[in-house]
């Protein structure tokens, strides 16, 4: 008889819960809004609690997250800009509101897992995953663990080279203003543009400046921890005009300095959208649940 798994996509504007004991098994499922963390909370048991018994629940998060097993707050939000989300002891919660064994990761490095467990990154070790949407961020896998180390890595608050004669815009992020994430991302294209990036026609000079920063992203990703493969997912990445735009300026910034066929004769395969669609992030958090990696 299959077991069957609780899996939370946690985002700062929607909530995703499956009941699943597989990627092509899913029993159920309910998408709500975030709101406060008790109302939100509170549903997700609600959820739950009807199809119990479950094996283990899966919790892929927003961030950032104390992701330290030793630390007293091992599983909690930490310092997000979502209000009223800071300190909030997800993994706690759901675990003593559930008393079921709960792993939680980044929602990218969920996305990554799943990505190598079932979609574009199979049969491969070390490999990355970027959402370019309402935030930026990137999960990675390395030798076939995700990477958390000091805390987990932040790819959407890398520092980008910024012409500010060529864009004007000061930057989105109230952290770093022009990072990555405070020139690419979808709120940023917006606040530049006038309107949300969907609205823009292909044509749009907006997509050449968008690939530019990715590409340089990618640039920096690729020297530092040389993926075997890079997987774009996101709402921007909705835009599919995008990739090749993407794919030529990595390689200008690359400048033939990574001698790979990889990168210089299979780029189109290198650089991909994900084999799992948009539920990349979901399915992460089912994997977490069958598959923890603590």
């Amino acid at each position: 008889m299959s077991k069957f798994y609780g899996a939370i996509e946690a985002g700062g504007t929607k909530f995703n819960c499956i009941i699943a004991s597989s990627p092509t098994e899913i029993v159920d499922e309910a998408r709500f809004s975030t709101t406060s963390p008790e109302e939100t909370i509170g549903t997700v048991l609600s959820f739950f609690k009807k199809h119990a018994p479950l094996a283990a629940i899966g919790i892929a998060c927003f961030g950032p997250l104390d992701l330290n097993p030793r630390s007293p707050a091992f599983g909690s939000i930490t310092t997000t800009p979502k209000p009223g989300w800071s300190n909030t002891d997800i993994r706690g919660l759901i675990q003593r509101g559930m008393d079921l064994p709960v792993s939680i990761d980044t929602d990218v490095n969920a996305a990554a897992i799943a990505e190598g467990r079932w979609g574009a990154c199979q049969g491969l070790d070390t490999f990355v995953y970027f959402t370019i949407g309402t935030g930026i961020g990137g999960g990675v896998v390395a030798n076939g663990q995700p990477l958390h180390g000091l805390v987990h890595p932040e790819l959407g608050h890398i520092v980008l080279k910024h012409d500010h004669q060529l864009d004007s815009y000061s930057g989105f992020c109230p952290y770093h203003a022009d990072c990555f994430e405070g020139l690419a991302c979808g709120p940023a294209m917006h606040q530049r543009w006038g309107q949300p990036a969907e609205r823009l026609p292909s044509d749009h000079p907006a997509w050449d400046l968008e690939a530019s920063y990715i590409g340089q992203a990618l640039q920096s990703t690729i020297c530092t921890l040389s993926p075997e493969r890079i997987v774009l997912g996101g709402g921007v990445m909705q835009q599919f005009q995008l990739f090749p735009l993407i794919r030529q300026k990595t390689q200008t910034y690359l400048n033939h300095y990574v001698q790979s066929p990889a990168i210089l004769e299979r780029i189109d395969e290198y650089i991909v959208p994900p084999g799992l669609g948009t539920r990349s992030g979901v399915l992460g958090a089912l994997a977490l649940a069958q598959f923890p990696t603590y």
